[in-house]
């Protein structure tokens, strides 16, 4: 299934270069996986040497907030642009929906929704966390841990629950196709029955441990992935066929921009979502006369996205302004 961007902005470049730069690389989709995983063991295994102590929960806090990020990688292997294999790209993608509670189902057909209806009202984009008019308590509880079992029958993890039980819900409805939406709760269910097994792993054995590792990274380690997925579309132009007012991009340093696969150039993403996004700053600096410039960092994205967002919270009808070149 292709992305729909017919009619939608888009800049331009040589299509050689485009073509190059849509190549795909096994060995970068293994390069990136393999460090990934290497820091999961890492710190996995250190929030096990140390439980029971203060040193535990510093762990815990680091392991959580990397595990959270295998949103980026459930996203680039949903593309399929992680590996130049689709073998690679399902069977990480398969592990990476688990990992960050996305049922794949579901999140494959919402998400080629989102980049055909890029934050559009009708039909709905179901991925935008931030709709009007701007809830602030909500926006700003996004980022404070375990603060997700507050708004639990909204989560990720309610409606799996309710594929599981077979309820059709509005998502289901207008992005998945009805000959997949069998697989769609089938899928769901697996994820239970991996929930289940393991909490009663935990009450078998007596310890909290397996809980914290596999069931809650998403509750107590979601504050980076919502600090850099959230800079994306807040606060940004609705139902308008331009990526350059939707999107929004952000320079991140070393560690940030790795463990979010450089999906810090979004507005880039979405106007060529084919190129992988270890090619995303090539692409970024052949086209960046014909952008928006990135904000600086998180705090840079923030200084324009919390006063948009109060504003908001007034005046649904506000939008944050964007300058793009003439």
């Amino acid at each position: 299934m292709d992305v729909d961007l017919n009619n939608w902005y888009r800049c331009k470049i040589d299509k050689k270069e485009l073509k190059k730069l849509s190549e795909k690389s096994d060995w970068q989709g293994f390069k990136h996986m393999g460090i990934y995983f290497a820091l999961i063991l890492i710190f996995g295994y250190l929030s096990y040497y140390t439980w029971g102590s203060w040193w535990s929960l510093l762990f815990l806090f680091i392991y959580g907030n990397i595990w959270a990020c295998s949103a980026a990688n459930w996203h680039e292997t949903g593309h399929q642009t992680a590996f130049r294999s689709k073998f690679w790209n399902n069977f990480f993608y398969y592990i990476s929906s688990f990992m960050c509670d996305f049922e794949p189902i579901r999140w494959r057909y919402s998400h080629y929704h989102h980049h055909t209806y890029t934050i559009f009202n009708d039909p709905v984009d179901f991925e935008i966390h931030v709709k009007k008019p701007t809830d602030l308590v909500i926006f700003f509880s996004h980022f404070i841990p375990f603060s997700g079992f507050a708004y639990l029958k909204y989560s990720l993890q309610w409606e799996t629950i309710k594929h599981a039980l077979g309820i059709t819900t509005d998502v289901m409805k207008v992005c998945i196709p009805e000959n997949q939406r069998s697989k769609c709760r089938w899928s769901a269910r697996s994820h239970v029955f991996i929930w289940i097994t393991t909490i009663l792993i935990s009450v078998y054995f007596q310890t909290w441990f397996p809980v914290f590792m596999i069931l809650l990274p998403n509750f107590y380690g979601k504050t980076l992935i919502m600090l850099l997925g959230l800079t994306q579309h807040a606060g940004l132009q609705e139902d308008i066929k331009d990526h350059r007012l939707t999107t929004r991009s952000v320079y991140l340093n070393p560690i940030f921009s790795f463990l979010y696969w450089h999906m810090e150039y979004h507005v880039e993403h979405h106007i060529y979502p084919q190129v992988p996004s270890y090619n995303l700053k090539k692409l970024h600096i052949l086209v960046k006369d014909q952008m928006p410039k990135p904000r600086k960092g998180l705090l840079g994205a923030y200084k324009e996205i919390v006063p948009g967002l109060i504003k908001q919270a007034k005046n649904p009808n506000y939008k944050i302004p964007v300058t793009i070149p003439s």
